[in-house]
């Protein structure tokens, strides 16, 4: 009789980001990446966003494994908060490993991580598990092949079809092609472009354009991309090498990522080209390249803290030219927009993925996706990674190619197969999104989220009286302070301070009740302030016995 095998979906559906699966098997489980999400703009105060794994705890003695598709913080980037909770082996490439570790170590994680070469079947437990190369913006990245029980199951990871990679290794189509032949059973693909037509350019293709301005521009040029895409940092690199500029890589990630590529052969810059940004300062602007972080607006790296010009080393001018060699991220969108104006205001010349060819997204659209499900023909079918917009127009895809069974699930959903069966279980384990607030994981849950939106929506008013604790006559205040309520707010706290006298005036003399006093003074403000500025503010009642 054959083991029962079911695939369940913790993020990375519906969403960009959180990209996490459990592969079960006859009661074992292996983990499919655990990634994080960055917090969406109503997410206050969040630092991440986590999948919720609260389910695994409770069944820690049959997790077995976790295996990476590649080095990306939205597939690898939780991964030390889960082996906090569940010590299990990591398999992955050694690139991936290696940016992984950098996060665990962090923490004062242990960890348990095991390099494995693509192309090669291994075996862990009820597993048989092989990587395959695909192209992707971050080197040596897999899709995964599972030999279960019930037949082949393919993960695609993140991949497009890049005939001319950097690296020389595109997707290894022979590889997909010949377990297609084998039989898939069941195939999870990436999303991202579904709804882009045509093939994505190579990642080849932004080298002669970013040579182009590199080579013309008057003066310094800062350029910014993914400190993991390592591609475009060799492509970025070779062309200010070729412009006769030195070069300062700047930003943690930038540091630790193109340390780690130098180390493992995958980043080469000859040594005599690199220095530190503090020496690079003395040399004319025409020979300068610093390549750093910030790409995706982040509030505190390098190119918004010159956007502001906070930054301890680079001061903009009108000769520099600033060079955003990525795409904004779905929720990005107005940080980066905002930097950029920034940017400008300060002088400098800025040229992006909208104003020059000079990013390509490292995700296949339509017609690689259509050539990657007529290689592998599976029997059935779930997109993943990717809004959910972008789950829909891959499902329907595949169901042009003659797919028989097509669901586009959501996190929390589990898919069972067994024989000829394929059934889904819908919001069979709790999915939902676990925060991480400031170093405090879980604690913040949606009803705090709700109040400091209330907060930063209506503002607080905070109502200090005091009291006399036997005949509950008013000895202080009422005194009103408000904040985030409004410019001038003199006037209405002026006629609710009146309000709150008349209503903590009007309960009964004698020994009152602490709660019931709140309860009227929040009551009294709180009418006032509505009728004269149709806002409703969090109202704090402070009540001092004397």
């Amino acid at each position: 009789m054959a083991e029962t095998v079911r695939v369940v979906f913790l993020g990375g559906l519906g969403e960009i980001g959180r990209n996490c699966a459990a592969l079960e098997i006859d009661g074992e489980i292996a983990l499919i990446d655990i990634g994080l999400m960055f917090p969406e703009e109503d997410m206050l105060g969040v630092d991440l966003v986590f999948p919720d794994w609260s389910w695994l705890v409770d069944r820690a003695k049959d997790v077995s494994m976790v295996v990476l598709t590649h080095g990306h913080e939205d597939h690898m980037g939780a991964l030390g908060y889960f082996l906090r909770d569940i010590q299990v082996p990591v398999y992955g490439t050694e690139l991936s490993l290696e940016m992984a570790a950098g996060r665990i170590e962090e923490l004062g994680v242990e960890s348990d991580l095991r390099t494995v070469s693509q192309k090669k079947w291994m075996t862990h437990g009820p597993f048989k598990f092989m990587l395959i190369p695909v192209s992707h913006s971050v080197p040596d990245a897999s899709a995964i092949a599972f030999d279960t029980p019930e037949g082949m199951i393919l993960h695609s990871g993140d991949f497009k079809l890049d005939p001319t990679p950097i690296d020389g290794k595109p997707t290894d189509l022979p590889a997909i092609a010949a377990l297609g032949r084998r039989g898939v059973r069941l195939l999870l693909a990436d999303s991202t472009n579904a709804e882009k037509e045509g093939f994505e350019p190579s990642e080849s293709s932004v080298g002669q354009p970013i040579a182009d301005i590199i080579r013309d521009a008057p003066g310094r040029v800062i350029a910014a991309c993914f400190s993991s895409h390592m591609h475009r940092v060799q492509q970025i690199a070779d062309a200010g090498i070729a412009a006769g500029r030195k070069i300062a890589f700047f930003g943690r990630s930038m540091h630790r990522y193109t340390t780690i590529a130098t180390d493992l052969g995958i980043l080469e810059v000859p040594d005599g080209s690199v220095d530190d940004i503090k020496d690079l300062g003395d040399l004319p602007g025409e020979e300068q390249l610093l390549i750093t972080t910030g790409s995706q607006g982040e509030p505190f790296a390098a190119l918004s803290l010159m956007s502001q010009g906070r930054h301890k080393f680079v001061e903009l001018d009108e000769n520099d030219t600033v060079l955003i060699s990525a795409k904004p991220i779905p929720g990005n969108e107005t940080a980066v927009s905002k930097v950029i104006s920034n940017l400008m205001r300060r002088g400098a010349k800025v040229v992006h993925g909208r104003n020059s060819h000079v990013h390509v997204s490292g995700h296949a659209a339509r017609e690689e996706l259509l050539t990657f499900l007529n290689l592998v023909r599976p029997r059935a079918f779930v997109p993943v990674h990717g809004e959910y917009r972008h789950l829909a127009a891959h499902a329907d895809l595949a169901r042009s190619m003659g797919v028989s069974h097509v669901d586009v699930l959501e996190d929390g959903d589990r898919v069972v197969v067994d024989g000829k069966k394929t059934m889904v279980e819908r919001r069979a384990v709790p999915a939902g999104y676990v925060y991480l607030d400031g170093s405090s994981v879980g604690d913040v849950q949606g009803g705090v989220l709700r109040d400091r939106s209330h907060l930063a929506d209506e503002g607080v008013v905070v109502v200090t009286v005091g009291i006399d604790h036997d005949t509950g006559e008013i000895i202080y205040g009422p005194d009103l302070d408000s904040h985030g309520m409004m410019d001038d707010p003199d006037a209405v706290l002026h006629k609710a301070a009146d309000s709150v006298r008349s209503a903590i005036e009007g309960h009964d003399s004698g020994r009152t009740d602490h709660a019931e006093m709140q309860k009227a003074v929040r009551q009294a403000a709180g009418k006032v302030i509505r009728a004269e500025t149709a806002r409703r503010p969090v109202i704090i009642p402070i009540i001092m016995e004397v």
